[in-house]
């Protein structure tokens, strides 16, 4: 029987959770439903039903990747750290900018490591921060060579209009399926990554077919918090969808293949493995964003039209995005940091166990 204290504390992931699910996990619907091939309500089904499963079975990939940031040791901690990400998500999802959870959860173990004076992996740090580069990078390229390739055949083929449409429904559904799984896969370490050193719940065994690790009870709770969150994302899918450049049911369908590359490379161990066998340097498994890949792609079609594509871009929309992806980790560090001021001091809870080093900051 786990103490409902636990609970308590593992609700500002949930938190967290919803916030990623209403700003990051539609956006891999998000070109889908402004063209028009689907329902936003069909979407987020799909999106929800799929995230959940990609949260439980291949959640533990990319989860351990922020714990080589910062263990933070104290479910008060936990508490405080993904509040301050939530917080930080939560409002720019209200301004309708798609920003980046993760970005949001580093700043807070930033602000978290800095207050218990604890040491922040600069590896680990520079690691995670080159994603956020690699991330819009990749998703645009992705994007450009399959936008290119796709064009080439239907003009190559020139198959009939209804025929198209009907093949294009078809996959941006498989599409985003294969997407939502990669990303509860992948961003269910921003969710519940800060709870695992900290965590109670332990292994459970229901018969002899069906096991639970404690890491995928979390990611369950995690998952299905984020499910609900795909909900209430619809004014974060206007902007992605159709803020930056106008984008028709086959570039939807391009970005969506995209991102859900992207998160994939950064979530499978599998492929970790087989580049690590060729002699090449190792993949990071860390959480990405799903935003910061999405405008990627749209700007990568973009491209792929040339001049007329660029034109087409408004800048504005991309300048806006820009700055919620550079202000994020630095407000939620700042929130943080005084969050964890006001349980500590206020309310009396220890976010963090004692070390040789917090010995002076710790209250008796």
């Amino acid at each position: 029987m786990i103490d409902l204290t636990f609970f308590l504390f593992l609700s500002s992931g949930l938190f967290l959770g919803w916030s990623l699910g209403a700003n990051d996990a539609a956006n891999i619907f998000g070109t889908a439903v402004t063209s028009r091939m689907l329902r936003f309500r069909t979407a987020a089904i799909l999106c929800a039903v799929f995230v959940v499963l990609g949260a439980v079975i291949s959640g533990a990939g990319a989860s351990h990747g922020l714990g080589k940031l910062g263990a933070v040791n104290a479910l008060p901690g936990s508490f405080t750290v993904a509040l301050s990400a939530a917080l930080t998500v939560y409002t720019m999802t209200k301004w309708g900018l798609p920003v980046s959870t993760t970005q949001a959860v580093v700043g807070g173990i930033v602000g978290w490591n800095v207050f218990s004076d604890s040491p922040t992996d600069l590896a680990s740090l520079t690691q995670i921060a080159g994603t956020w580069v690699a991330s819009p990078i990749l998703g645009a390229i992705f994007a450009w060579v399959i936008y290119l390739g796709l064009t080439a055949l239907i003009e190559r083929v020139k198959p009939h209009m209804l025929w198209l449409d009907h093949w294009t429904r078809v996959g941006l559904v498989l599409a985003g399926v294969f997407g939502a799984y990669s990303l509860g896969a992948n961003n269910i370490g921003n969710v519940m990554g800060v709870f695992m050193a900290s965590s109670p719940l332990q292994d459970i065994q229901v018969g002899e077919l069906f096991s639970l690790s404690a890491p995928q009870r979390l990611f369950l709770w995690g998952g299905i918090a984020i499910a609900v969150g795909v909900f209430f994302s619809l004014p974060v899918m206007a902007t992605v969808g159709k803020g930056i450049v106008p984008i028709g049911p086959l570039g939807g369908w391009v970005v969506v293949v995209s991102q859900a590359l992207v998160l994939f490379i950064f979530s499978s161990s599998s492929l970790q493995n087989f580049v690590t066998d060729l002699g090449l340097p190792p993949i990071p498994l860390v959480p990405v964003s799903s935003s910061q890949a999405v405008v990627g792609a749209v700007c990568g079609i973009a491209l792929a039209r040339g001049i007329k594509g660029l034109r087409q871009i408004r800048w504005w929309e991309v300048a806006k995005i820009a700055v919620g992806w550079v202000s994020t980790p630095i407000s939620a560090a700042l929130i943080c940091f005084v969050l964890l001021f006001i349980v500590q001091n206020v309310f009396e809870q220890q976010v963090f166990v004692v070390s040789s080093r917090s010995q002076g900051k710790a209250r008796p």
